[in-house]
């Protein structure tokens, strides 16, 4: 069982940058993590994730704006967001998967195949 307990949300204004922490419970049996985001009446949707090999995968929405990266020492999944705009207010989920198979790379910022998920942070970004 991985639990997951995600910080570092907050209010910011846009053109700012905030940066997320998911601390887990343990690393060594997960295949991969990555951040989701929910804003109120749309679906949950992929932002980030970053698979045990060390490769990352991106939504074409925060590329280059967004970068996600992990300190195992810490067991510490981290997103950094910067260049923040009103579009990406949203709840921000860690989450991991820890069964193996090739999900993590063919559908990364697919919901389905993550079987542990945190609280959220919210996040908020005025203009």
């Amino acid at each position: 069982q991985v639990q997951l307990v995600e910080s570092g949300g907050g209010s910011v204004q846009a053109g700012g940058s905030l940066r997320l922490s998911c601390v887990a419970s343990e690393y060594t049996h997960t295949t991969c993590m990555g951040w989701f985001r929910q804003a109120p009446g749309k679906a949950r949707e992929g932002v980030a994730n970053i698979v045990s090999s060390g490769s990352t995968n991106y939504a074409e929405s925060v590329k280059g704006r967004f970068t996600i990266s992990q300190d195992n020492a810490k067991n510490t999944l981290y997103l950094q967001m910067n260049r923040l705009q009103p579009e990406d207010t949203a709840m921000y989920y860690c989450t991991a998967r820890s069964d193996g198979g090739p999900y993590c790379n063919v559908v990364p910022l697919e919901a389905w195949p993550y079987n542990y998920w945190g609280q959220g942070t919210q996040v908020t970004v005025s203009s």
